[in-house]
């Protein structure tokens, strides 16, 4: 790792036990070393997504922890959608930290110990469209340049375990230049 980037907050903190377009908030999660959070179904070694099960199930999880921004929220508000924190399922909400723009393999040190490398953005699927009509084509377009938009966050493998909630701090160590741009994962 060589640059750091001032450091962001945890605004919510969410998981869910069962396949469910939405998790549920809560005051802490836990996440577990190579494994994802704690009691959350996405958990595992292993591609826990439906159809990343179906295409191969042995193919390893990167979508361990799924992160989102808080200004991806406000910036939707504007055009006239409502989104809290867990509603898009994402397991932590951050602020302060333009997540899109990081590289791949992008660190994010979360409190006090927990570490969270990046491996990609989020491919949403059809179940956000199904859940407000119009959002979709809002997190995934073309840009002027032809290129392919995704807005619907993050996706990370747990390097070190530990406690997140809200609040936390959240420290961005890049990696060693050349910078791969996040590709979906």
């Amino acid at each position: 790792m060589q640059d750091e980037i001032p450091e962001g907050v945890v605004r919510a903190v969410s998981l869910d036990d069962r396949h469910a377009f939405s998790k549920k908030l809560k005051d802490a999660i836990r996440l577990l070393e190579g494994l994802g959070v704690e009691g959350d179904t996405h958990m595992g070694e292993k591609v826990q997504h439906r159809s990343r099960v179906r295409a191969n199930p042995d193919q390893p999880n990167l979508r361990q922890v799924h992160l989102m921004h808080q200004e991806l929220f406000e910036e939707m508000a504007l055009k006239g959608f409502t989104i809290q924190p867990a509603d898009m399922g994402e397991n932590i909400t951050t602020g302060g930290i333009d997540l899109l723009s990081l590289p791949t393999g992008t660190v994010l040190k979360i409190g006090a110990e927990a570490e969270v490398e990046i491996t990609g953005l989020r491919n949403p699927c059809s179940q956000i469209e199904a859940w407000q009509p119009g959002l979709l084509k809002e997190l995934v377009f073309k840009a002027d340049d032809g290129a392919l938009v995704r807005k619907a966050g993050i996706m990370g493998i747990v390097l070190k375990g530990g406690t997140v909630k809200p609040g936390d701090g959240i420290r961005v160590m890049l990696p060693a230049k050349p910078w791969r741009k996040m590709d979906r994962v």
